[in-house]
């Protein structure tokens, strides 16, 4: 758990609960602790909940990352029992469970949405086939929704070309994709990626937000 963040749901103090497991492998992961499905470290439901008793009034909302959360066959439960205590909440996906995802949408306030790459870079990326297929319907169901929400991109010209990255972005624009972050893509011995005005504009360019996330 972190306690306290003014960046993981914008606009809002939160506290992020990391759930663990994910089905995917991704190199460049910032979590990879969380990846195997079990875990011995961990908190107790109990304990979180004592935490947040003593937030009422003081934080806003509750986001829930990994890992997965959507692996978590609890989550519904768990964001459930998070608004009734008062908080907003939120939820960081990769979208591989586009049908749970879809369950818990009457239950959230705002989602971010990873989009790794451009569909043909998928499997590559997260090293598991037809990956891109059930991103794509996440993202429908919650265009469909009117859940608030950013799609985010990590990148790097190792991952795949800024040409690509600029089709990534004019096909999430097409869909319908308002809120679009870019993260550079942080890799042992290489320095982060830059980007300047001029190239942030032109990827920015139709979305009412856009941001490099230099880190």
């Amino acid at each position: 758990m972190t306690p306290l963040t003014s960046i993981d749901f914008p606009g809002r103090l939160a506290a992020v609960l990391f759930l663990q497991g994910c089905p995917w492998r991704c190199g460049y992961c910032h979590n990879p602790e969380l990846l195997p499905a079990r875990a011995d470290t961990g908190l107790a439901w109990e304990q979180v909940e004592a935490f947040l008793q003593r937030r009422r009034g003081l934080l806003d909302a509750v986001v829930f990352s990994g890992g997965e959360p959507t692996s978590q066959a609890t989550l519904a439960d768990a964001l459930a029992r998070v608004r009734e205590l008062g908080f907003q909440t939120g939820l960081h996906t990769g979208g591989m469970y586009p049908q749970r995802l879809h369950t818990l949408l009457p239950q959230l306030d705002w989602i971010g949405l990873d989009i790794k790459a451009p569909d043909e870079d998928y499997d590559r990326i997260t090293t598991r086939r037809g990956s891109a297929g059930p991103v794509r319907r996440s993202l429908d169901a919650i265009l469909h929704s009117g859940v608030d929400f950013e799609c985010r991109t990590t990148w790097h010209p190792g991952l795949f070309s800024l040409e690509s990255l600029h089709r990534l972005g004019r096909d999430l624009h097409a869909r319908g994709v308002r809120h679009w972050a870019v993260q550079a893509c942080r890799e042992a011995g290489h320095p982060p990626p830059r980007l300047d005005a001029g190239e942030q504009a032109r990827l920015g360019q139709g979305f009412e937000r856009f941001e490099f996330r230099a880190g």
